[in-house]
């Protein structure tokens, strides 16, 4: 009986999942947001949703070999509440066992445009990247369930957003943060939380009607949930046909525009003015809001009045010079409209380093300047891209895994990847160059080709597993590289 106990007690614990972890541990998998032996950091405010999705995570963490570090911030706005919450954080953290990073943010409005909880939420997702870098977390854990997508996607409609509006909140936005109670509603949350006998923080300023998106928390969603009671199902349905369909646009304009593209020495972007003039006006829009997404430092897309702003001054005749709206300064000359980033300098360094960026598209080819190298893409059935995978400058991807449209840039710091043969770890790009003895001049110049998921290869050099194909392949896109290969090898 001694024997045979413990194994039973721990089928007993995982038969005893609660509904609430099979779902989440689901949306994980399904939408690749979590790898084994990864770093996560998890943002916990002290409210239900992020309770218990530190909850969740610490009951994950030694199947899944995951190191867990949480970060709280504490803006001060309800002054001994603020308090109380970051006091209620740190202590269920120590319960945990999960070292936990408070940090107390100031938060200041610049502009009358930008609400209080507008900047909260830059500054914090500012903070979360840089505290991400620091402590080496490959991934940043956020704590927005359905009914804040249905909540998002509500608000941009009632703002008369278009495609991307609509599109709400990603799982796994940037290659870093990731989103696992994306498919939990809140009642089920709640209902975890009293099963689990756990206490949770109430934020005060949630049941103020003076926030839309509280109103429409608690007026406009329970009207339609007794009209249609799928009501937050069929809001999440909708933004992932959006998401889909506004990718498969991004890129289709992507490939279109490529070869009126290019980055300035400055750090800006530029287009021929007259070929942006002729494009139909759904595509003038695409065309400018990604521009002006690039020049975001937090690659936040522009709002609809914005984007038109933009294209009032372009599409008049004369040059337009000055026009700044967030982030962003627009130059419009006879023959080019430049994207200027209105935000902090890069070094002169940085901004040689950057300026060679440029748009893969598939089917297509770009040299880069750096190498001399002739970087193709094309899409191919499994069979016929393993036969075209030969020598060292090729490599092959899981089309369905990765969206677009593909950059062709210099590495950044802060750039992680997962090389074949880590098993599933990441390792910073800066240290994997030190590890092969490249120069900081020489590594200046090696090409990285990046998806909005993330790094896809090291040019020469390495190749990310995370897209490599499996026997469930159905397309594959192949990479080479040719004259004046510098690396190793994919």
């Amino acid at each position: 009986m001694t024997v045979v106990e413990p194994a039973m007690e721990k089928k007993v614990r995982r038969r005893a999942w609660p509904a609430l972890l099979h779902r989440v541990v689901k949306t994980i998998r399904s939408k690749g947001l979590v790898d084994r032996g990864q770093h996560v950091l998890v943002a916990v405010s002290g409210g239900p949703d992020s309770v218990a999705m530190l909850s969740l995570f610490h009951r994950l963490r030694s199947f899944w070999s995951l190191t867990m570090t949480a970060v709280h911030f504490n803006y001060g706005l309800r002054g001994a509440e603020s308090d109380a919450d970051q006091e209620f954080v740190a202590a269920f953290c120590r319960e945990l066992g999960i070292p936990l990073d408070a940090r107390r943010l100031d938060v200041q409005i610049s502009s009358r445009r930008t609400s209080l909880q507008a900047a909260a939420r830059d500054l914090r997702y500012h903070a979360m990247m840089d505290l991400a870098e620091k402590c080496g977390a490959d991934r940043i854990a956020v704590g927005h369930t359905a009914d804040d997508q249905a909540e998002t996607v509500l608000l941009w409609m009632l703002r008369g957003a278009g495609l991307t509006g609509l599109s709400g909140m990603p799982a796994f936005r940037e290659g870093k943060i990731i989103r696992p109670l994306y498919e939990a509603r809140r009642q089920d949350i709640l209902a975890y939380l009293r099963a689990e006998g756990q206490s949770f923080r109430q934020d005060s300023s949630n049941s103020k009607p003076l926030y839309l998106r509280n109103r429409i928390r608690q007026e406009v969603i329970p009207i339609l949930q007794r009209l249609v009671p799928s009501t937050v199902d069929a809001l999440c349905r909708l933004a992932d046909i959006c998401r889909e369909e506004d990718c498969y646009l991004d890129q289709q304009v992507a490939e279109l525009c490529v070869s009126m593209i290019r980055q300035e020495p400055d750090g800006g972007w530029a287009i021929d003015r007259s070929f942006l003039q002729q494009l139909p006006r759904a595509v003038q829009r695409r065309v400018v809001r990604d521009f002006l997404r690039r020049c975001d430092s937090l690659h936040r897309s522009p709002s609809i009045r914005t984007v038109e702003r933009v294209l009032q001054a372009v599409t008049k005749s004369g040059r337009v010079s000055g026009v700044a709206v967030k982030s962003t300064r627009l130059v419009a000359g006879n023959d080019l409209v430049q994207f200027i980033p209105s935000g902090p300098r890069e070094s002169s360094q940085d901004q040689r380093d950057h300026a060679a960026s440029m748009i893969l598209a598939v089917p297509a080819q770009v040299t880069w300047a750096g190498t001399g190298q002739v970087i193709r893409v094309q899409e191919l059935a499994p069979r016929q891209a393993r036969a075209a995978a030969q020598g060292r400058s090729c490599i092959v991807v899981d089309a369905d895994r990765v969206s677009g449209p593909l950059v062709v840039r210099a590495w950044q710091p802060g750039d992680r990847f997962y090389p074949f043969g880590m098993k599933g770890r990441s390792k910073k790009l800066q240290n994997f160059f030190t590890d092969l003895k490249v120069s900081v001049a020489a590594r200046r110049r090696i090409p990285v080709v990046v998806a909005p998921e993330g790094i896809v290869w090291i040019v020469g050099y390495r190749q990310d597993e995370r897209w490599a194909p499996t026997m469930a392949t159905e397309r594959c896109l192949v990479m080479t590289a040719h004259e004046g290969s510098t690396g190793e090898g994919a």
